[in-house]
């Protein structure tokens, strides 16, 4: 039995039922360490040897010294603007801020109210813009600490103008024939999300993640405390998918106090500088697209967050050469799309978005019917 298994489930290895009680007592003291002393709880002392001594029995390399010197590092969230909405969003090491804005600023070019919500001609031109971010992501993103991110070059309005140029707003392009653009200079530089807005309209977009399910599947002895398999959002080779299937380049390598580069998105969304969308989700590579859909749907399709939420997806990384779109999808829209060129796949549901509006008549939320124990609470 794997050791998540034996925090997890029974000891018979069967699942807990709804009712009954799980109980992790190593957790617990973990917690309470760190109460007591703050991050020294956990990067030092006996949650810290723990942690070591498990990396490196399942053949890893880990130090105590190691995790002494993670730093936590408070950085400048991404902006942008879209139709008059600022969008406020997650900086590198996440790739999802920068295309996020990249994204809606090609769709800016284009009256996407006038073709309709999920018509063949929002989704090719979605499909398009995403493909070109996303080649850029697989050039230009990673840790800002050690690379140069030409954060504003990417998320300016005339950049995406540039790129606007190279859509044939008819007919699919080949991912072949595309590559990482040429953005203005540079200048220096499976997940959960949580939505939260209190009485005083103070928001709060949060994910974070373990990658995988029970990240790597490994427990630390006596700390309950489950270790992630962030390392795979590293760029292990060079022009080799991960498990994503997202490619990486050297900006993105494996390096010693790097931080990998990931697609979290928490967004925030502002009208006439007050909160208005607050969102994000799960999904892996799929996160980007997710979250630029919810604000698609709300802002150019007059939807409300669970209109937004329950529309069907779609998600183009660039690589593999498709449109991946959830089987809700209308199928003539998809023969329409097969007649401009691209290759469709209809796949399982995408995302778990987690979103609130904030309107004059009051607050809304809207937890992601894909996910089963998904919740909208008020208190």
């Amino acid at each position: 039995m794997a050791k998540y298994q034996k925090v997890f489930f029974k000891s018979d290895g069967s699942a807990y039922q709804p009712g009954e009680r799980l109980k992790q007592p190593e957790l617990a003291r973990s917690l309470k360490l760190i109460a007591a002393q703050g991050a020294d709880g956990f990067y030092r002392g006996e949650t810290a040897q723990k942690l070591v001594k498990a990396v490196n029995e399942a053949g890893g390399s880990m130090s105590l010294q190691d995790l002494a010197n993670y730093q936590a590092i408070a950085r400048e969230p991404v902006k942008g603007d879209y139709r008059g909405y600022e969008i406020v969003s997650m900086p590198p090491p996440s790739s999802g801020g920068i295309h996020i804005v990249q994204i809606l600023n090609i769709l800016e070019g284009y009256p996407l109210k006038d073709y309709g919500q999920n018509s063949a001609q929002t989704i090719h031109l979605m499909a398009e813009a995403m493909q070109l971010a996303y080649a850029d992501r697989a050039e230009y993103l990673g840790d800002a600490d050690f690379i140069d991110v030409p954060a504003s070059g990417l998320t300016s309005q005339a950049y995406a103008d540039k790129l606007r140029t190279l859509i044939d707003p008819n007919k699919a392009t080949p991912a072949s024939t595309i590559k990482a653009n040429n953005p203005l200079p540079y200048e220096s530089d499976q997940t959960t999300h949580f939505s939260i807005v209190d009485k005083d309209g103070n928001a709060i977009a949060n994910t974070y993640t373990l990658n995988f399910s029970y990240g790597t599947g490994l427990v630390a002895d006596g700390t309950g405390i489950l270790l992630n398999n962030e390392m795979d959002d590293f760029s292990a080779k060079p022009g080799v998918p991960n498990g994503y299937g997202l490619l990486g380049g050297d900006a993105n390598a494996v390096e010693a106090n790097k931080r990998p580069l990931s697609s979290m998105s928490p967004t925030l969304v502002f009208k006439d500088s007050k909160p208005y969308i607050v969102t994000g989700s799960p999904g892996g590579s799929r996160i980007i697209t997710t979250v630029t859909q919810i604000i698609s749907n709300v802002i150019d399709h007059d939807m409300n967050i669970a209109e937004a939420t329950h529309a069907p997806r779609i998600h183009d990384q660039w690589l593999p050469d498709e449109i991946r779109v959830e089987k809700a999808l209308n199928l003539d829209t998809v023969k329409k799309l097969e007649s401009m060129g691209h290759t469709v796949s209809p796949k399982s549901a995408m995302g778990s978005t987690q979103s609130i509006m904030l309107t004059p008549n009051g607050v809304y939320g809207s937890s992601d019917p894909r996910i089963v124990d998904a919740a909208v609470v008020g208190y």
